[in-house]
C-alpha cells in the first residue's frame, strides 16, 4: 500500500498560464506583433498575434476554480505556472518584451497570491536584452512569488548554450533562480509533412536535445554547477543523443574543451516526465537518473498528460522512488517551499 502522505502531494513543474486578456499596445514600434485576446464563444479566448489566431485557449489558463478542479482530477496537488511559450515574445522589441512580460508575470504572480498552497510561480524574461532580462530576473526573486523563470531553447534562432547568454545564467545561479526550459520555433518545421501539431510531437523532441547538447558543448552547464535547469517534455531526444556525445567526448578531442563528461552533466540536469510512454520514462531514469525526473503536464493544452500520476505508478517503483518523481525531485529543482 502507498502510504497517504505520498499519495496526497504530487508537484507539476509544467503547466502554462495566459492571461485572460492583454492591454491595448502602448509602445512605440509600429509594426509590434502585440499580442491581444478575442473572446472565442463558451468560455474559450483566442490568443491573436500579428491578426492571426495562434491558439484558441480555455479557461483552466486563468482561472483559478477550473485550474484547481482540473488538478484535482488528475491526481495533482500543485501545480507551477509558466506562460505559454510564444508569450515569452523574444522577437519583440526589447522595451516592449518587458512591458509584455511584466503583465504575463503580474498575472501569474496574482494567481499565486490567490492560491500560495497550490501554486508556484516560474515569470518571462526578455532574453533578447540580457541587461532587461537579469534586471526582471532580480525583480521576481525578490518578490518571493516566483521560484523562477521560463525560457525557451533559443532566442531568435541563437542556441542558449551560446556564450552570449552568459551573463544570464550567471544571474540565475546567484539568484537561485530555477530555469524551464521549453521548446520555442524548433528547427525542422520545413522537413515536417502532415498536420500543423507536427510541430509539437515531432520538432520539439529534437529542438530540445539540441538546447540540452548546447549548454553542454558550449560550457554553460560545467561553468554553473549551482544552476538548476529544467527541460520539458522529458528532454527530447536528448537520451539518444547522449551516448553519441560520450562517444565524441572520448574519442574526437571533445575532452579539450569539455572537462566533465557528458554523461556527468547530463545526470544533473532535470527533465520532466511528459514522454506519454513508460518504457521512454524507464529509459529516461536509466540515462538521467531517477533524481532528475519531475512529474509534468503541459496543463491545460492538448498535448497534456491528463493521467501523470497512473503514468508513474505504471513504472512499479518503491514507495521512496515514486515520491522522487511526485514530489521530492521538483522541490529540489525549485528550492524548495512546495
Amino acid at each position: 500500500m502507498i502510504p497517504a502522505d505520498i499519495v496526497a502531494v504530487a508537484i507539476d513543474i509544467h503547466t502554462h498560464v495566459v492571461p485572460i486578456d492583454f492591454p491595448a499596445y502602448g509602445g512605440r514600434h509600429r509594426e509590434a506583433r502585440w499580442p491581444q485576446m478575442r473572446d472565442a464563444g463558451c468560455g474559450h479566448r483566442s490568443v491573436i498575434i500579428d491578426g492571426k489566431v495562434f491558439r484558441t485557449v480555455s479557461q483552466e489558463c486563468w482561472d483559478i476554480d477550473r485550474r484547481r478542479a482540473a488538478m484535482t482530477a488528475a491526481g495533482i496537488s500543485h501545480q507551477v505556472l509558466s506562460p505559454m511559450p510564444e508569450l515569452l515574445s523574444y522577437w519583440l522589441a526589447s522595451d516592449d518584451a518587458l512591458s509584455l512580460c511584466q503583465h504575463i508575470n503580474d498575472t501569474i504572480g496574482n494567481m499565486v497570491d490567490n492560491a500560495p498552497d497550490f501554486f508556484s510561480g516560474l515569470g518571462c524574461v526578455p532574453l533578447q536584452d540580457l541587461d532587461l532580462a537579469i534586471g526582471e530576473l532580480e525583480r521576481l526573486m525578490s518578490e518571493g512569488r516566483f521560484k523562477g523563470v521560463e525560457i525557451g531553447t533559443n532566442v531568435n534562432g541563437v542556441a542558449i548554450g551560446d556564450p552570449r547568454f552568459e551573463s544570464f545564467f550567471a544571474a540565475a545561479e546567484s539568484l537561485g533562480a530555477a530555469v524551464f526550459v521549453h521548446a520555442l520555433h524548433p528547427a525542422g518545421l520545413d522537413r515536417l509533412v502532415g498536420p500543423p501539431a507536427l510541430a509539437q510531437l515531432v520538432a520539439f523532441p529534437g529542438e530540445n536535445a539540441l538546447a540540452i547538447a548546447s549548454m553542454i558543448t558550449g560550457g554553460t552547464l560545467d561553468r554553473h554547477p549551482e544552476l538548476r535547469i529544467a527541460f520539458s517534455h522529458g528532454g527530447g531526444g536528448f537520451a539518444l543523443t547522449l551516448p553519441r556525445l560520450m562517444f565524441g567526448w572520448q574519442h574526437l578531442d571533445f575532452g579539450e574543451r569539455i572537462s566533465r563528461s557528458p554523461v556527468e552533466q547530463a545526470r544533473r540536469v532535470f527533465y520532466d516526465t511528459l514522454v506519454y510512454d513508460r518504457s521512454t520514462l524507464l529509459h529516461l531514469i536509466e540515462k538521467f537518473g531517477i533524481t532528475q525526473l519531475c512529474l509534468g503536464t503541459d496543463h491545460p493544452f492538448a498535448i497534456q498528460d491528463v493521467e501523470p500520476v497512473s503514468r508513474i505508478d505504471a513504472l512499479n517503483l518503491t514507495s521512496q522512488e515514486r515520491k522522487l518523481l511526485l514530489r521530492s525531485n521538483a522541490q529540489r529543482f525549485l528550492g524548495g517551499g512546495c
